[in-house]
């Protein structure tokens, strides 16, 4: 079964060494410890996946206990549906929040719209000094 470095790793994904190990310390991966005094990082095919799963979740918006909790899934042989199902109370929540959060920006656009509005009407009203006619 092969077998990644934190480097090989990061560098398929695109992201930090700092971050890999950051998903470790979180218990999202348990990469094996290899070389003198167990320095070195051996990430098995199951790591890979889980950060892959971690890094999908985090795109999504997810908490790290919510990527936790689908990852962790993804190990049981639990029943699918029931993680399919569980899957989609998370997904439902997430999108919840993140409508609310569009309301939210819309409001506060449209706020902004108002105010724009009104300073460009001032500041067309406003007297303008005049030009002072200089020889050049």
């Amino acid at each position: 079964m092969p077998t990644f470095t934190i480097s090989e790793l990061a560098r398929e994904f695109g992201v930090t060494p700092r971050a890999i190990r950051f998903y470790e310390d979180h218990g999202l991966l348990s990469p094996t410890r290899t070389g003198t005094g167990g320095r070195q990082r051996s990430y098995s095919q199951r790591d890979r996946t889980r950060l892959k799963l971690t890094l999908r979740g985090k795109r999504l918006g997810l908490s790290l206990s919510e990527v936790r909790e689908l990852v962790d899934m993804y190990d049981s042989p639990a029943d699918t549906a029931a993680q399919l199902t569980a899957f989609l109370a998370v997904l439902a929540g997430h999108r919840r929040t993140l409508e609310q959060r569009f309301q939210d920006l819309r409001e506060t656009l449209a706020e902004i719209d108002t105010h724009e509005r009104r300073a460009r009407a001032l500041l067309a009203q406003a007297p303008r000094p005049e030009q002072e006619d200089t020889p050049c």
